[in-house]
């Protein structure tokens, strides 16, 4: 977590010239999208692992506790397929691969899997909310601002954060929160949605604005 910390630092003072555009997050509507954070991606057995990826676990459970402490909405995405013939198109030929609907893969992570009464949105594109019921769910809760966390940075996540401005959400990206392959891509991605899409924060920066805006929900 320490040498997590120290390259976090390195990758914000990187993109801040791009880095400009900062906001509080309301956060009564506010939610926290945990992204693709499966055990295909996570656990050392899935085919796509990424050694980053259990790196940021901690910092997503900060997240999460803090969220359920404040009764505020988590939702999760699992990147899935039921074969490359019905809902895999370019994603499958492109990677020659893919995470087969069901399979223990699909599964999110076990140190961070959701509640029985949260939100888990299977998808079959980078993007959450293409193809999927994301929108409709978030109008309905009432959000404005999302939290982004999860895997990969350069793909889903970053994909995902570009839809959401398209969408009028306001974005924030967690940077030490959310992981790629190789630290290159991730430090790209942060600069192009710190320069485009969304402003880029680290955990402690969210932790502290819940913890300071929400007292109302926390007794």
């Amino acid at each position: 977590m320490d040498d997590l910390a120290k390259k976090t630092e390195k990758w914000l003072t990187a993109i801040q010239p791009c880095n400009l555009h900062k906001f509080e997050l309301d956060i009564l509507h506010t939610a926290l999208l945990i992204i693709d954070m499966q055990n295909y991606f996570i656990h050392e057995s899935g085919n796509a692992f990424i050694r980053q990826a259990q790196e940021i676990v901690p910092n997503i459970q900060s997240l999460q506790k803090l969220f359920r402490m404040r009764s505020l909405p988590l939702i999760f995405t699992s990147h899935v397929h039921k074969s490359p013939r019905y809902d895999g198109g370019n994603l499958t030929w492109w990677w020659n691969d893919f995470c087969q609907e069901g399979s223990f893969g699909a599964r999110i992570f076990e140190d961070i899997k959701p509640l029985e009464n949260e939100k888990l949105i299977q998808k079959h594109r980078y993007s959450a909310f293409e193809g999927t019921d994301l929108e409709i769910t978030l109008r309905c809760l009432g959000i404005t601002d999302l939290v982004i966390t999860g895997v990969m940075s350069n793909l889903c996540c970053e994909t995902t954060a570009r839809y959401a401005f398209c969408k009028d959400f306001r974005v924030q990206f967690v940077a030490d929160a959310t992981a790629t392959a190789h630290e290159e891509m991730h430090l790209s991605s942060l600069m192009n949605l710190a320069y485009g899409f969304a402003q880029v924060v680290k955990t402690e920066d969210v932790l502290d604005q819940i913890k300071n805006n929400t007292p109302e929900i926390a007794q």
